[in-house]
């Protein structure tokens, strides 16, 4: 017998694990910020850390505040249109009013790879963009289920839990770097062994600490995914809507200059990997479609 699964305990259980994901790149914070302070001047860090937390949020707050803007332009999106895309706008008004959310602006891309994403800071400001690829090949549930995993996104705040996170890695790169770069300028006076251990030390850990943060951003974002399957779920109470969405994405043939549509800094948004990576390991932004699959399987 198949063991099902709970959408409603999949969310919080997404969620959570979400959550303790964030707390260990603040541990990395802490524990990168304890090592340097022991091989300079714990004042000394203190304005590194004041620097690293101005220079993240200046770079965060523009990004986060545009960030709807930049991805729409970086794609060549289009507002869509009334007539032409009209399956497309009632489904989102549908799952507008599935997901008690304010209706998000469409947007039309061109790319024949079945795709999606969804941006803006709230609710308020959100913006749903679509590949026209997925426009000609998903059937109307199919479409809706897509549709309503993007809604979840904009529902969980998802563009705004990822800027926290961006701002926290940010801190554990800039971090890193402002103490590297300050090893060239040091006098080189200090020949206390004690010392001398601590610098090795945080040069070990300025150069693990931003690889091991990004590799946790990741993790949030793959967790993110399935939270915004689970979600998408609760708002169609139809699974195989997107199962079957997903499935369409795995079998699809698209050529590899469709790719050059998406930017790498936008690829991450989208409903999944625009590159289309054969495996999926540490360093994908995007949970494997198999295992999503099997888990709407469940539902």
């Amino acid at each position: 017998m198949v063991e099902r699964l709970s959408f409603e305990d999949e969310i919080s259980r997404n969620k959570f694990k979400s959550f303790l994901l964030m707390m260990f790149v603040f541990l990395i914070i802490i524990g990168l910020g304890y090592v340097i302070s022991y091989a300079v001047d714990p004042g000394y860090f203190f304005i590194i850390m004041i620097f690293a937390t101005i220079f993240s949020l200046l770079y965060i707050v523009l990004s986060y505040y545009n960030s709807d803007k930049i991805a729409l332009a970086s794609v060549s999106a289009k507002p869509a249109s009334p007539e032409r895309h009209r399956m497309l706008i009632h489904a989102v008004e549908s799952m507008s009013i599935a997901s008690g959310l304010p209706m998000p602006k469409v947007y039309v891309m061109e790319s024949e790879q079945i795709n999606a994403f969804a941006s803006g800071r709230d609710p308020k400001h959100a913006v749903i963009c679509v590949t026209t690829g997925a426009l000609e090949k998903l059937n109307k549930q199919q479409l809706e289920g897509v549709i309503a995993h993007e809604m979840s996104h904009i529902a969980n705040f998802d563009i705004r839990f990822m800027t926290l996170t961006a701002v926290m890695v940010g801190m554990v790169s800039i971090i890193a770097q402002i103490y590297l770069r300050s090893l060239w300028f040091s006098s080189g006076n200090n020949n206390n062994k004690k010392n001398g251990l601590f610098i090795i030390l945080g040069i070990i850990a300025a150069i693990l600490a931003p690889l091991v943060a990004q590799l946790v951003s990741l993790a949030i974002s793959r967790k993110r995914e399935f939270t915004a399957d689970a979600t998408g779920v609760k708002f169609t109470r139809y699974p195989p809507g997107l199962k079957s969405a997903l499935q369409a994405i795995k079998g699809e043939h698209v050529s590899s200059k469709d790719a050059h549509h998406y930017s790498k800094a936008v690829a991450p948004l989208f409903m999944s990997d625009p590159y289309k990576k054969k495996f999926q390991n540490l360093f994908s932004t995007h949970p494997d479609i198999d295992t999503r699959i099997s888990r709407l399987d469940k539902m």
